[in-house]
């Protein structure tokens, strides 16, 4: 798996660079400080994950955001970022990103996060999350992704992992995945609790 990294602090990069070995051990990761240099770096490697983080000098951050993913058309790209205002992560994933981490998460949550990003679902942090729905009070339910409805529908039936898979025509790690991302936003972390909670809020379908 070959992962880039575009952010202008070498101390960050490398230790995203360690914290991707939780991702994958046998990740080759490269490393670089400008959006120019990654241009450089698509004509040389094809990659399965980028991560960039907008605040580059001499581009503005959707400006970044917008050439890398022009350069990496079919390859996943999260956003990472030291802001965690719920408005710019709105932005970063109406522009096409697929997910947006802020750098303070957890190094658990990130794994999790860049899994579900790979899986080809979007990661939302949880401060956006509760800013773009209402508070559970209000019985409104969370915007999920069209795989991440289907798959909650399946778990509210009772299917286990393996038979979610293969109904959707997906892998079991993406199941999971897109099933850690219902968790988040739902603000639950179990298929029991998830199950209660989808029914408050009248989602068996």
């Amino acid at each position: 798996m070959n992962v880039l990294i575009i952010d202008d602090h070498p101390l960050y990069r490398e230790g995203l660079k360690a914290l991707l070995a939780g991702l994958n051990a046998q990740a080759s990761v490269l490393g670089v400080g400008r959006v120019a240099e990654a241009e450089q770096a698509a004509l040389k490697c094809a990659f399965d994950l980028v991560l960039l983080d907008m605040n580059l000098p001499g581009i503005s951050r959707l400006e970044a955001l917008h050439s890398v993913k022009r350069l990496f058309e079919d390859t996943p790209v999260v956003v990472v970022s030291a802001e965690e205002d719920p408005r710019l992560v709105r932005e970063v994933i109406d522009a096409g990103a697929s997910g947006f981490i802020p750098k303070s998460t957890d190094p658990d949550v990130t794994i999790h996060a860049l899994r579900l990003a790979m899986a080809r679902g979007v990661y939302l942090p949880p401060l956006a999350i509760r800013a773009l729905n209402p508070p559970p009070g209000l019985q409104a339910p969370p915007a999920f992704s069209a795989k991440q409805a289907a798959v909650l529908q399946l778990l509210l039936q009772g299917k286990p992992n393996k038979t979610i898979a293969r109904e959707l025509g997906i892998a079991e790690g993406t199941v999971k995945a897109h099933l850690w991302a219902v968790y988040q936003a739902l603000g639950v972390q179990s298929r029991s609790q998830a199950m209660c909670r989808a029914l408050d809020l009248g989602l068996l379908g």
